[in-house]
């Protein structure tokens, strides 16, 4: 076991173990994940997620990889825009998420352009230049070393391609901040003690969403990464942002 640590929310743990604590708080929340993000964005992360998919300019016959697919929303709406010629990739290193996504997605008829694969963003299994469009929503934030992640990224994109990265970030307004924060670790672990019975993995997501990168640092990881024409665009007061680059 090396000597390097990270962060798994507040704590410091050995860089080897932060995955295996991870994929228990998603073992433990998969079944109730769709409550948990409504729980954690009040419902609004639907309206996130489809300003996200309406700012990723998939079109018809597009190859597109969502990473941290989770329950498979997003997959679902990017299938029906693909259509029979593309192709939509769900993908998840968690396999209990995986199976919800999969089980949901078959429950609804969606099954003929939609693969599934169990995979980890810092070394996805897919050839260079294969997708058009990557999408990333609320997951970048669990990954352990982020900058090979988007390397990751950057690799399996097309040229021309385009990178959304959604995720919670930090409001620039103060006072919203610290209302935010009110709410996410007084009003957030209860509410999953509440309806999930299941405090800790709530409380976790709380403390990992102030450890991730704020707007600007996680652009600049973006351009070193090797994406060009990066941008971000603030939701809800900066509560969430939407991350853009496009691979040369």
């Amino acid at each position: 076991m090396s000597d390097k640590t990270t962060h798994f929310g507040y704590k410091q743990v050995n860089v080897e173990e932060k995955a295996g604590k991870v994929a228990e708080v998603f073992h433990s929340v998969a079944a109730n994940y769709d409550l948990m993000n409504d729980l954690m964005s009040a419902g609004i992360h639907r309206l996130w997620k489809r300003v996200a998919i309406q700012m990723s300019g998939v079109r018809p016959g597009h190859s597109v990889l969502d990473i941290a697919g989770g329950t498979g929303d997003l997959a679902a709406k990017f299938s029906r825009i693909v259509g029979p010629e593309g192709t939509v990739v769900l993908a998840d290193i968690n396999d209990s998420m995986l199976k919800v996504g999969r089980d949901r997605l078959v429950d609804r008829g969606i099954t003929d352009n939609v693969r599934f694969s169990q995979a980890d963003a810092q070394h996805l299994p897919f050839p260079d230049n294969s997708f058009d469009v990557i999408t990333i929503a609320f997951g970048l934030r669990n990954v352990t070393d982020k900058d090979m992640a988007l390397r990751s990224m950057l690799r399996v994109l097309k040229p021309g391609g385009k990178l959304l990265v959604l995720e919670f970030s930090k409001p620039p307004n103060a006072l919203l901040s610290k209302i935010y924060d009110g709410y996410s670790f007084s009003v957030l672990p209860k509410l999953g003690k509440l309806f999930a019975n299941d405090a800790d993995s709530y409380q976790y997501l709380a403390e990992s969403i102030r450890m991730h990168p704020n707007q600007e640092t996680l652009q600049s990881m973006m351009d070193n990464a090797g994406f060009e024409n990066t941008d971000y665009h603030n939701m809800t007061g900066g509560i969430v942002a939407l991350h853009r680059g496009v691979k040369p």
